[in-house]
């Protein structure tokens, strides 16, 4: 029998199990920070297939690194598994299949990674859409994870099949002021307005608006401008969040919206506190010809994927991070035969269909299939790793 055959009676043969997982989670939809069921659920099942697991790392208390070594040398490849919802809507964004779909991709890689060689891993990787403790792709980076891995792998539910994006740097920022109550009438001079400070920074983000490049994102809320309307505020805050196509660009984004808040501070009289809220979130590198290999998979279940167009992403993802350090793809795979928007309740009753579920052992095969490609290969490894390098000088030089 071949890998590749051996590859797909492997996902044949657990797929019942795997989508029930999934049901599973979509049932029991948990924000960033909170994904225990979810984390549990495919931490023990991988332990029950045979990994390393350990849970609670890179400081996230949901999140897991599951391994499985060759006795033979070999590259180490990477499936990035994420499980978290949106909250109130539930998984609109289709993590339960994602986490899943990734959990089988490596269960069937690791059935023939002893005769190849090589280690295949899972990492559990909570908040992707932000929240408590969110974006732990972040702290993998910032941890390690990814100092011995080759190249990373994973595929998110969509209307389409697609190739890996790009997508936006995103600072998520808490601004708060502090200042000194007072009666709003009787004695409004002896007050320091915090909520002033707050439309101050409102009104020169506008400002500044004038002065970004076009792939600059600002927008945020009020999250705190007072009790009562006869007392002085002394505490305000928002939130905010600060994007731009690269982490260059957003550095400098960055400072000068901080230069902002200071100035509301100075103006006011107020003191201030400012900073990031959760991890940042980096833009993603891609890497055109480890797509190719995905696509030539996908092209031989008989589908094509759409137009790709590498054009200014308008959300963000973490998965960015990892793009940063290692090879890494994120294609899209259909979950519908029609349009649905992201974080719909379209995209939620999608993520439990009949399509939905199917897309678990597609996607599953496809990753297993595209990670094999690069341990047996190692010419078509380093030729990836070398157009990874090329696209990150290209990033650092401003193309």
């Amino acid at each position: 029998m071949g890998h590749y055959e051996k590859i797909e009676n492997t996902v044949a043969e657990k797929l019942d199990k795997y989508q029930e997982l999934a049901l599973a989670i979509h049932a029991k939809p948990e924000v960033s920070n909170y994904e225990f069921f979810a984390c549990e659920t495919l931490s023990n099942q991988l332990k029950d297939e045979g990994f390393d697991v350990t849970v609670d790392v890179a400081g996230h208390r949901t999140g897991f690194d599951a391994r499985y070594k060759s006795d033979k040398e070999g590259p180490t490849i990477v499936f990035l598994a994420e499980y978290d919802a949106l909250p109130g809507i539930g998984h609109a964004c289709g993590h339960n299949l994602f986490g899943t779909t990734s959990s089988l991709a490596a269960v069937a890689l690791k059935n023939v990674i002893d005769d190849i060689g090589g280690e295949v891993r899972v990492y559990g990787t909570p908040g992707e859409e932000g929240g408590e403790n969110g974006s732990a792709k972040g702290s993998f980076v910032r941890e390690g994870f990814l100092n011995d891995v080759d190249a990373a792998l994973c595929v998110h539910p969509g209307y389409q099949h697609g190739l890996t994006g790009l997508s936006l740097a995103n600072d998520p920022v808490d601004v708060e002021f502090f200042g000194k109550a007072s009666h709003a009438s009787g004695a409004p001079e002896k007050g320091i307005n915090a909520l002033d400070a707050v439309i101050s920074v409102y009104n020169n983000v506008n400002a500044l608006r004038e002065h970004l490049t076009d792939d600059v994102r600002i927008h945020g809320v009020i999250t705190h401008g007072g009790d009562v309307a006869n007392v002085v505020p002394d505490h305000a805050s928002a939130r905010f969040y600060l994007r731009a196509a690269t982490r260059t660009t957003l550095n400098d984004v960055y400072q000068k919206f901080e230069n902002i808040v200071k100035a509301a501070a100075l103006a006011t009289g107020a003191t201030y506190k400012f900073g990031l809220f959760q991890n940042s979130v980096d833009n993603t590198i891609p890497t055109p010809s480890f797509d190719a290999i995905y696509a030539k998979h996908l092209k031989a279940y008989g589908f094509e994927v759409a137009a790709n167009k590498l054009e200014k992403g308008a959300g963000s993802t973490d998965v960015g991070n990892i793009s940063q350090v290692v090879p890494t793809i994120q294609p899209h795979i259909s979950i519908s035969d029609d349009y649905i928007a992201g974080h719909s309740i379209e995209f939620k009753e999608a993520a439990k269909s009949e399509k939905g579920l199917a897309s678990i052992q597609l996607g599953a095969n496809i990753l297993a299939k595209t990670a094999y490609d690069l341990i047996v290969d190692q010419t078509l490894l380093n030729s990836i790793k070398t157009e990874h390098q090329a696209q990150l000088e290209k990033q650092a030089a401003g193309e």
